[in-house]
Formats: C-alpha cells, sequence, structure tokens
C-alpha cells in the first residue's frame, strides 16, 4: 500500500462524503497501520485487526482493541486498507461482510499502484458499491450491508475465488502469504543442501508456511524438535497444519513472532532460515541482518545456522563477526547458502 492510503481511507469521513458512525458505534478496522487518526466523530476506541506481528505490536501501544484475525460480530462501521495481494484483499472484505450487521458500512482503501481500482471493480461486480472517491493516489469505496441473500452469495464468491491450496506434497497455503502457489527457489536450494548430521533442538527463523521445517523434520532422526518462528499469523496457521498433517512423528511448537524485537529465551543446536529482504516494494537487508543477529544469540555455543540468501545481498561480514566460522556451500544464478558455527 502506498502511504497516502490511511488518509485514503478516512477520506469520505473528513470531506462529509459519508457521516461518522457516532461515539457509541463499534467499529472493527481490518489490516490496521500504526499512526491512523480518526476523525470528529467516531468512538474513542475501535477494535484492531493486523496480522503481522511487528505491526501488531506497535498497535497494542495504543489504547484501541488488537486482535490478529478479525473477530465479532454485529459491527455498524469495517474499515478495510487493502494491500497488494488480490486474495488476501478480497477474504478481508468477505470478513468484513461477516462482521458487520445489516445497515452497517463497509469502507475500502487502497492505492492505486496496488489495484485498488481493480479491487473496486471487481466488488462491484458481486455487489452493490455505493460510491468511490479518489485521494492521496488512491481509491476508496463503500457498500452497505443489505439484509437478504446478497451479502451471503458475496461472500460465498469471495471466499471460493479464494481458497486454500494444496501443493505437491500435500502443503497447504493460503492467500497472503509468501510463495503461496510452489515452494520458494531459494528454500529449494537451501533443503538440497542442509547436512543429514543436524541433530537435537532447531528452530526455523522466518518459517512461513513450514516448507523448510516439514523438509528437516524428514532429514534426520536425531533431529528431537522444531521451533518455528514466524511473523504472519496467517501463515503461522498454515505452518502449524502442515507440521501437524507432513511431520506428525516430530515435537514441534509454532511462535508468532517478532525475531527483530522479541528475544528468544531457548537455545538451539541448529537454525535454519531463509530471511524475507523485502517489506512492501523497498529491498531491506537489515530484516536479514536482524534476524542473523537474533540467530547468534539464540544458538548454543557450537551451534550452526544454515541460511540462503539472494546473491547480491552481503551478509558474510557479519557473518564473520557474529560466529568463530562461516562460509558458503553453494550458489546458483540466484542464490547462496551460508552457514555458520557459533
Amino acid at each position: 500500500m502506498n502511504d497516502g492510503s490511511l488518509k485514503t481511507l478516512f477520506h469520505p469521513f473528513e470531506a462529509g462524503l459519508l457521516d461518522s458512525p457516532g461515539l457509541n458505534e463499534h467499529v472493527l478496522f481490518i489490516n490496521a497501520q500504526p499512526d491512523f487518526r480518526l476523525p470528529e466523530g467516531f468512538p474513542s476506541t475501535i477494535t484492531l485487526q493486523q496480522d503481522f506481528r511487528p505491526t501488531f505490536r506497535a498497535l497494542e501501544a495504543t489504547p484501541h482493541t488488537v486482535r490478529p484475525q478479525p473477530d465479532g460480530e454485529g459491527y455498524g462501521l469495517v474499515l478495510v486498507l487493502a494491500g497488494r495481494h488480490r486474495g488476501q484483499n478480497e477474504l478481508w472484505i468477505a470478513e468484513a461482510l461477516k462482521r458487520a450487521r445489516i445497515g452497517a458500512r463497509i469502507v475500502v482503501a487502497g492505492g492505486k499502484t496496488d489495484g485498488a481500482a481493480s479491487l473496486r471493480k471487481r466488488m462491484a461486480s458481486l455487489y452493490p458499491v455505493d460510491d468511490h472517491a479518489s485521494k492521496n493516489h488512491g481509491v476508496v469505496f463503500w457498500l452497505t450491508k443489505t439484509d437478504g441473500d446478497a451479502p451471503a452469495h458475496a461472500i460465498e464468491a469471495l471466499e471460493s475465488a479464494n481458497p486454500p491450496l494444496i501443493l505437491d506434497g500435500g502443503y497447504l497455503t493460503v492467500p497472503g502469504v509468501f510463495s503461496q502457489e510452489h515452494a520458494d527457489a531459494g528454500s529449494t536450494l537451501l533443503v538440497a543442501n542442509l547436512p543429514s548430521s543436524l541433530k537435537g533442538r532447531v528452530a526455523d527463523f522466518g518459517a512461513g508456511w513450514g516448507y523448510l521445517s516439514v523438509s528437516l523434520a524428514g532429514l534426520s532422526s536425531e533431529i528431537a524438535a522444531i521451533d518455528l518462528f514466524e511473523a504472519s499469523f496467517t501463515a503461522c496457521i498454515a505452518a502449524k497444519a502442515n507440521m501437524s498433517n507432513l511431520a506428525a512423528n516430530i515435537d514441534c511448537r509454532v511462535h508468532w513472532y517478532d525475531l527483530l524485537k522479541e528475544p528468544v529465551e531457548r537455545r538451539f543446536d541448529a537454525i535454519i532460515m531463509n530471511p524475507p529482504f523485502h517489506q512492501g516494494r523497498a529491498a531491506e537487508p537489515s530484516i536479514g541482518e536482524g534476524m542473523i543477529r537474533a540467530a547468534s544469540a539464540a544458538l548454543k555455543p557450537g551451534g550452526k545456522l544454515f541460511m540462503v540468501a539472494n546473491r547480491s545481498l552481503q551478509y558474510e561480514p557479519l557473518l564473520q563477526a557474529g560466529f568463530a566460522r562461516s562460509g558458503e556451500t553453494v550458489r546458483d544464478e540466484r542464490f547462496k547458502v551460508l552457514w555458520a558455527v557459533r
């Protein structure tokens, strides 16, 4: 989403295109972001939903109620801040229709470069859209939850168009998670080059929907347990299902976690990871750097780190500084597999 999407979302209320909900109304804000400002005529506290752990923790510092998934019913206003993933946006709107009471308004906004105009047209083909406006390089549109069958039909259409996927190998993925339609090429390269001698308690940092951990569980009978750390709540749910269905033979724990801000208390014999290096469109190698520091702190003396990274990212100096030994196992045209010993 662009930086103006929050302003776009509240534009109809500030411009007088929509009435504010009132001080006593129940309001749900799906995909809430920090630093939003409620216009006049809104209640002082509302319910916020945020899946991404770092943003969730930032929102916890506000006076509002924060949830990782939409919950509750009977809301008189539901706000939806659309992102870049079409399927996830459509499921958020389906959730808004479920949670709103009859007669409630649902207001959706997003950046033009993130496909908000297409999202509006898509919704208009499924359900009556009351009106729309453009502001701050974004699009905002709104609809009213009516009585009758129309909301249920729209929810069914949105959910049936964006079902969970079952990939080769039986992996479950859902819209909005990283690499939903197939295992990431970097992860497959890492799996192909993990040593079969791994043992003890192992952690998967940035576990996603669990591909690395499921693969790790079948690598060695001497692995006693696997802890999965992931910032996306939705990905955690998928990872837990995949570990239960595909790696039931091993003790595992899935942690919804911000590895850059929340210290890991347990110590591990080995850590594997494919750290993200993008937040939105911007490359942010600092994410991977922070995860390397977290791995160094979470490993036992002599513990081993195995990671995959884009070839252009220069993590080697940090590995040399934070570990006793480090090196490279293999690289292809896009990725490299690195190792380090604490």
